[in-house]
């Protein structure tokens, strides 16, 4: 009797010490949104999806789990595969703001798939799969990063903005500092492309990034028209 008793009662205490920690298994989300322009604006092209040509607006890529060495989680549940029943009554907005732009046109189920299952799956013990795609839309809501640029003067109609400018209009306008990457159009020219932001490991807070991505920007960018 005493023998199972302490069995138990060494297992309850493994697990209270176990749990909590793998339970959390990252440190910080980055949000990452992509402007549409700057996506279709390469030698690759695009293609609109079967819904016809999204917003000229900031669409959303993820919500990607991360540790603060530089490394991140990926693919972390198999048996957790997307289901499209599961966010059917998102489904219309997320067409409108996390629209695919991958060729060939697509409905945008693959691109939320891949989503959900390399990074989705690594935040489970935060966000269901409804909760996390129901965050992102909430974050982006949130952020409104279109018209926080456009607050500042920067507009979408190709003209070259200082790197330096557009980090400090988001800053001002968010609360907090953004990670920029850019790609360059067949021209040569570089162009604002990904802008992202760190969330707390709860999936709650805007929070200053404990690393950032490392920057493939220079000193000015274009902002390209869609």
């Amino acid at each position: 009797m005493n023998f199972i008793y302490y069995y138990i009662l060494a297992v309850k205490l493994f697990l209270l010490a176990v749990v909590p920690a793998f339970s959390q298994g990252f440190d910080f989300f980055y949000f990452v949104q992509e402007w549409p322009g700057s996506y279709c604006d390469t030698k690759k092209g695009c293609c609109y999806p079967l819904t016809g040509k999204p917003n000229a607006n900031f669409g959303i890529h993820g919500l990607w789990p991360n540790y603060d060495d530089g490394s991140y989680p990926s693919n972390c549940d198999p048996d957790s595969p997307f289901d499209l029943s599961e966010v059917e009554d998102l489904r219309s907005i997320l067409q409108e703001e996390w629209p695919t732009l991958a060729c060939p046109s697509g409905d945008g189920t693959k691109f939320w798939s891949h989503e959900w299952e390399k990074h989705g799956t690594c935040s489970e013990s935060v966000l269901s799969q409804h909760s996390y795609f129901q965050t992102n839309l909430d974050l982006k809501e949130k952020i409104n990063l279109l018209q926080v640029l456009k607050n500042a003067g920067i507009e979408p109609n190709g003209t070259l903005y200082s790197l330096g400018y557009i980090k400090n209009a988001i800053e001002e306008g968010v609360g907090f500092t953004p990670a920029i990457g850019c790609n360059v159009d067949p021209a040569g020219t570089t162009q604002l492309y990904r802008i992202s932001f760190c969330v707390d490991n709860t999936a709650s807070n805007l929070i200053e990034c404990p690393r950032f991505p490392r920057s493939n920007c220079p000193s000015r960018v274009e902002f390209p028209s869609f």
